[in-house]
């Protein structure tokens, strides 16, 4: 598959930026302060959730002044969009979990199937709490539970095609600063 990089470059320069980076800064710290007041004395494992979790780890990690251990996973879903369903497990979760209080780090909940099947399945797996903390919660009714939330959450977006700390468009642009939508989308 060829990628066409002029529409890739098009489509940052006519994106409509949603939060701006100094905004996303403030949100970062407001989270980190948040995530601090509830696990510094918890010992957590932090997991970041490839690909999307890394901007957002590498910018929150440093606010967090307890200790912790951090480790990854790459989970993607497959089949239809219903409760329960299985995750394509790319790389499963890189520390033993059994008797942890975890702490996963992605970049958006947007209808939130593969993050509600990790936690479940890192609860599965033994972990005495599991906590999830996004970015970006995006605002709309097709959760994957009713009312699904993250227990930690920077910034909540309109409902659109978002890019930026994170998030991609065909695969570029999650080293953007800020939020952007497709102008369109």
């Amino acid at each position: 598959m060829s990628i066409d990089l002029d529409e890739i470059i098009r489509i940052r320069e006519e994106a409509d930026c949603l939060v701006d980076a100094s905004q996303v800064d403030a949100a970062i710290l407001r989270m980190a302060s948040d995530i601090t007041r509830t696990l510094a004395s918890a010992n957590p494992l932090v997991f970041t959730v490839m690909n999307g979790g890394l901007v957002l780890a590498g910018r929150l990690l440093p606010h967090l002044p307890f200790p912790l251990e951090l480790g990854y996973l790459h989970a993607t879903r497959y089949g239809l969009a219903t409760s329960g369903q299985q995750i394509d497990w790319r790389v499963r979760p890189t520390r033993e979990v059994r008797e942890r209080t975890v702490l996963v780090l992605d970049d958006i909940l947007d209808e939130g199937h593969t993050l509600h099947a990790i936690v479940n399945q890192l609860a599965g797996e033994g972990a005495t709490k599991v906590l999830s903390a996004v970015l970006v919660h995006k605002r709309h009714d097709r959760k994957a539970t009713p009312g699904m939330r993250a227990d930690f959450t920077g910034l909540e977006v309109e409902d659109r095609f978002l890019f930026g700390c994170g998030m991609d468009y065909k695969g570029y642009w999650r080293n953007a600063p800020g939020i952007y939508a497709v102008k369109g989308l």
